[in-house]
C-alpha cells in the first residue's frame, strides 16, 4: 500500500460477549454447530468495521473464529491428541494442560484458509493473517512422539509452509507469524529456530512479518516483565540474525515496555511493526503518546518502512478499551504523517 506508516493490529481482539466470555483467554465458545460458524462470521465483520472506522490500514481478522492464537491451529492437525493432556511449563513462565503429540503431525486439510477468504470477501483494504510460529508452537504442547523440540519444529514449519502458501491464494497480502518464545530460548532460536521460521516462508510472494514480543497482559506475562530489570534487551538476540532473514516485517513491543529504542536499529533495512499500544493496561494512550513513540523510532528505522501497531494482541481487554486503543494509534500516527508531509 502508498500509505505512509500504515498501521496495524498485531493479533487478537476481544470477542463479542455473546461469543465468547469476555477478557479471557482460552474462553470456550458460547455458540455450537451452524450457529457458532454464524456467529465467527458476525464477529469477523464487526472487528473488520471497527478496524476500518477506527482508522486501522491493514486489517487483520482478530483471531473472532479462534480461541488461541496457538492450539486453534493445532487442534486441526492430525498426530494430536486433545484428549490426552499433559500440565507444561509455557516459556518457562506459567503451567498450562495442552494437548500431546501421540504420530507424527500432518495437515489433512487448510486450517484457516475459509475464514480468510470471508475476510477478504469483508474488505478492499489489506489484510493480514497470522499464524503461530514453529517454536512457539512446540511450546504449546506435550511432546510424546518426536522426542526432539527440533524435529517437531521441522515438521510443523513444514505444515505452517502449506498453510501460507493456502492464505496467499486466499487474498491475504501479509502472513505474520508469532514466535513469542524467539525472546526465551535463545540457543535454540539461534541453532533451528529462524531457520524452521525461514522454511515456513518459503516460496511465498507476500510480505512476510514475524511478531516477537513480551506477551499477553496477564498476571503471569506481567510478573516475568517485572523481573527482567530496568532494560529489556532479550531482542539483541535474535533481531542481529532476523536482519539477515528472509522475514521482510520484524514486530515488537515498545510503547510502555523498557525495551531501549534503539536496538530497532540492528533491523535497519527490515520494515518494522512498532508496537505503540500497550496492551497491558486500560489506560487509554493519548494522540500525543502515541506520536512520541512513532518519533523516537523515526531515529532508527526509515518512515517508509515504519507500521505502528499494538504490542502484542488484546483479547484479555474490555472491548470498548482495546477499539478506543485502536482509535488512539491511528490518531497518534496521523499526526506523525502530517509532521512528515510538511517537512
Amino acid at each position: 500500500m502508498n500509505q505512509i506508516l500504515p498501521t496495524s493490529t498485531v493479533g487478537s481482539l476481544p470477542k463479542p460477549s455473546w461469543l465468547a466470555q469476555p477478557e479471557t483467554l482460552w474462553a470456550p465458545w458460547k455458540l455450537e454447530g451452524d450457529a457458532l460458524v454464524e456467529g465467527k462470521q458476525d464477529a469477523l465483520r464487526i472487528s473488520t468495521k471497527e478496524q476500518s472506522d477506527r482508522g486501522i490500514d491493514i486489517v487483520s481478522d482478530g483471531e473472532q473464529t479462534r480461541q488461541h492464537f496457538v492450539t486453534t491451529f493445532i487442534e486441526h492437525l492430525d498426530g494430536v491428541d486433545f484428549s490426552r493432556r499433559e500440565t507444561v511449563r509455557i516459556r518457562d513462565r506459567y503451567d498450562a494442560s495442552v494437548p500431546t503429540v501421540v504420530d507424527s503431525v500432518r495437515r489433512a486439510a487448510p486450517v484457516f484458509v475459509d475464514d480468510a477468504a470471508f475476510l477478504r470477501q469483508q474488505t478492499d483494504q489489506p489484510i493480514k493473517w497470522a499464524l503461530p510460529g514453529p517454536m512457539t508452537m512446540i511450546d504449546t504442547l506435550y511432546d510424546g512422539h518426536y522426542k526432539s523440540r527440533e524435529k517437531l519444529a521441522w515438521e510443523f514449519a513444514t505444515i505452517l509452509n502449506q498453510e501460507a502458501r493456502d492464505l496467499e491464494a486466499a487474498g491475504v497480502d501479509i502472513i505474520q507469524f508469532d514466535e513469542p518464545a524467539f525472546n526465551v530460548y535463545f540457543d535454540e532460536m539461534k541453532d533451528w529456530g529462524i531457520a524452521t521460521l525461514e522454511r515456513a516462508t518459503e516460496g511465498l510472494s507476500v510480505e512476510t512479518a514475524v511478531h516477537i514480543c513480551y506477551g499477553y497482559g496477564i498476571k503471569a506475562n506481567i510478573d516475568w516483565k517485572a523481573s527482567l530489570g530496568s532494560e529489556w534487551r532479550q531482542y539483541e538476540e535474535s533481531f542481529p540474525l532476523l536482519q539477515q532473514s528472509t522475514i521482510d516485517i520484524i514486530s515488537l513491543e515498545c510503547h510502555n515496555s523498557h525495551v531501549p529504542i534503539d536496538l530497532i536499529e540492528l533491523v535497519r533495512g527490515k520494515k518494522v511493526m512498532l508496537g505503540a499500544i500497550d496492551v497491558a493496561s486500560e489506560k487509554i494512550e493519548t494522540a500525543a503518546e502515541v506520536a512520541d513513540t512513532i518519533r523516537n523510532a523515526l531515529s532508527y528505522v526509515d518512515a517508509d518502512k515504519l507500521l505502528p501497531s499494538t504490542n502484542c494482541g488484546m483479547a484479555p481487554l474490555p472491548r470498548d478499551v482495546a477499539f478506543a486503543k485502536l482509535s488512539a494509534l491511528s490518531a497518534g500516527t496521523r499526526i506523525v504523517r502530517d509532521e512528515l508531509s510538511s517537512s
